[in-house]
C-alpha cells in the first residue's frame, strides 16, 4: 500500500508526539504528589481502620509534603467504598482502605460484588494485623479450647456464637472452627462489635471471636474468660493466652488493613507510596500506639502484599463456600 506524503508526515509528526507525552507523563509522576491524596475508607469513623488509616496517613502526610484527607464511605461491607476507589482516576490523588473483609472475603460471600478485588486495584503496602480472639462469657465451665470443644460436642447446636456481621473476618473465624472441629453452633450477627461484647458480658452470647483490641480488654479485667488466640503466635500482650493452633494446627484468624489504589496507578506512585508507609509504621509513635491496640506493623513490597492478599482471598473463599455463607 502506498502512503501518500500527508501520511507519511502524519507519521512522522506522531512519532514525534509519542516521546513527548512520555517525558511529560514522566515529569508528572515525578513531581508527585501536587495537591492533597484522597483515602476512601470504606467503613465508619471511629473503627479500627479508621483509626489506622488516620495513624500512618499523618506520618505519611508529612513525607509526602501534601495531606491525605480522609473519606469515610460507607456500606455493603465495604464494598461500597472500594468500588469508588477501584472506579477513580488512576493518577495517585485516589486511594483506599482495605481489609480482609473488602478485599478477601466479600469476593465469595457477596453474589454481586461491583469490582474484582484482584484485578481492579494496586496493592500498595499492608498496614498491620491483629488476631481475632476467642471469648466466652463467663457462665460457660469451660476454661480452655479443648473443654470448649468438648461442650459442644455434648451439646451440639446449643450454643450460639456472634460476629460483627455476615461475612466478616469473626463470621469466617467462627465457621473455620466448627469446620475443623466437626461442632455445630449458631451464627449471630451483630452490627457492632460493642453489641457483642454487652452480650457476652452478660452472658447472653455464650461465645464470640472479636479482635484482639476489642475484646482483650474485658478479658485482661476477668470479665469474660480470653480463650486462644486466632494468630500464629501468641500476642505479646496476652502470652498466657494460648493460639488456637496450638489445639488445632494450621488455624489462623487475623483481621488485616492495607493501603490499595486504583490497578492503574503508576508503578512510581505505588512504589513510592510503599516506602513512606513502611518508614511510618517504623516511628515510635505509631510503634506505641499499635501495641496499644493489638496491632502488628508489617514490611511488605507491593508484590509480597498483592500475593498476601491473593492466598487470603483464596483461603477464605473455600472457607465461605464450604459454610455456604451469602451476603445481601
Amino acid at each position: 500500500m502506498r502512503l501518500t506524503r500527508a501520511r507519511l508526515l502524519g507519521l512522522a509528526l506522531l512519532g514525534g508526539l509519542v516521546p513527548m507525552i512520555s517525558t511529560a507523563t514522566q515529569a508528572q509522576e515525578a513531581n508527585w504528589p501536587t495537591r492533597p491524596i484522597r483515602v476512601i475508607v470504606p467503613f465508619g469513623a471511629g473503627g479500627t481502620t479508621d483509626l489506622v488509616a488516620r495513624l500512618v496517613g499523618q506520618e505519611v502526610s508529612k513525607a509526602l509534603g501534601q495531606p491525605l484527607v480522609m473519606e469515610n464511605r460507607v456500606g455493603a461491607g465495604g464494598n461500597i467504598g472500594s468500588d469508588a476507589c477501584a472506579k477513580a482516576t488512576p493518577d495517585g490523588y485516589t486511594l483506599c482502605m482495605g481489609t480482609i473483609s473488602s478485599h478477601a472475603i466479600n469476593a465469595s460471600v457477596y453474589p454481586k460484588i461491583p469490582f474484582d478485588n484482584l484485578r481492579d486495584f494496586a496493592p500498595i503496602a499492608l498496614l498491620g494485623s491483629q488476631p481475632n480472639l476467642l471469648v466466652v462469657a463467663n457462665s460457660v465451665p469451660a476454661k480452655t479450647l479443648p473443654e470448649l470443644i468438648a461442650l459442644m460436642k455434648a451439646q451440639p447446636g446449643q450454643f450460639n456464637f456472634g460476629s460483627s456481621g455476615v461475612g466478616t473476618s469473626t463470621h469466617l473465624a467462627g465457621e473455620l472452627l466448627l469446620q475443623m472441629t466437626g461442632t455445630q453452633a449458631v451464627h449471630v450477627p451483630y452490627r457492632s462489635s460493642g453489641a457483642i461484647m454487652t452480650d457476652v458480658l452478660s452472658g447472653i452470647l455464650p461465645m464470640t471471636f472479636d479482635n484482639f483490641s476489642s475484646a482483650w480488654p474485658h478479658a485482661r479485667e476477668g470479665r469474660m474468660r480470653a480463650i486462644a488466640v486466632g494468630s500464629p503466635e501468641r500476642a505479646p500482650q496476652a502470652p498466657d493466652v494460648p493460639t488456637v493452633a496450638e489445639t488445632l494446627p494450621g488455624f489462623v484468624s487475623i483481621s488485616w488493613h492495607g493501603l490499595f489504589a486504583p490497578a492503574a496507578t503508576p508503578r512510581p506512585i505505588v512504589e513510592r507510596l510503599n516506602r513512606e508507609v513502611r518508614a511510618a509504621l517504623q516511628t515510635a509513635d505509631i510503634k506505641a500506639r499499635y501495641n496499644e491496640l493489638g496491632i502488628t506493623p508489617a514490611d511488605y513490597t507491593p508484590e509480597a502484599f498483592a500475593d498476601f492478599v491473593a492466598a487470603e482471598t483464596k483461603r477464605w473463599g473455600d472457607v465461605a463456600r464450604r459454610a455456604n455463607i451469602r451476603a445481601e
